[in-house]
């Protein structure tokens, strides 16, 4: 934390939606945040508080909604 830069790779669900709260707060704080997230997700809001960066998946929302 140090360091004022964090990569940030969240869970899809639950993990994302504890942590989105902590990661807004850091980036308030100065800190320069980087967020991973999949093209298709649940949940997976962003905001101008932090860089966002999507990675290509194979599934559909549909198809991730039938496997849940």
């Amino acid at each position: 934390s140090d360091g004022g830069k964090l990569l940030v790779v969240p869970m899809v669900g639950s993990h994302w939606l504890s942590m989105q709260k902590v990661v807004e707060k850091l980036s308030e704080r100065g800190h320069e945040v980087v967020v991973v997230v999949p093209e298709v997700s649940w949940q997976m809001e962003t905001t101008d508080a932090y860089t966002v960066i999507t990675h290509p998946v194979t599934q559909t929302l549909e198809e991730l909604d039938g496997a849940f």
